[in-house]
């Protein structure tokens, strides 16, 4: 598995080099609402404040996106990932795709 210091969104590794890039590399999930993480988020809305179950929920797929990245890296022999990014979609209302994805890299230390 590769260790999180070792992706990076620079396109460079500080204190390594890279020797061999092994293209691009992605994670993605497709998330929905719940119908009771709908209503108890209305009602956040409505009432106003920080919304600790949406907060939760795009945390929790940022955080699959980023570890199906991770799997794909290190199935093409990689040990780093660099130009790392994020991105999300809606595809319909409360239906949305995220994808990590970056440059999957074998890196050695200088």
């Amino acid at each position: 598995m590769i260790k999180p210091e070792m992706v990076t969104t620079n396109f460079d590794l500080t204190g390594y080099r890279i020797v061999e890039s092994l293209g691009i590399v992605r994670g993605i999930i497709v998330r929905s609402r719940g119908i009771g993480g709908n209503m108890v988020g209305g009602f956040m809305t409505i009432f106003g404040g920080k919304s600790v179950i949406y907060s939760n929920m795009c945390e929790t797929a940022r955080q699959h996106a980023y570890d199906a990245m991770i799997e794909h890296a290190a199935e093409r022999g990689a040990n780093a990932v660099i130009g790392f990014r994020y991105d999300a979609t809606e595809l319909m209302a409360g239906l949305t795709e995220v994808l990590a994805y970056g440059t999957a890299c074998k890196v050695e230390k200088i």
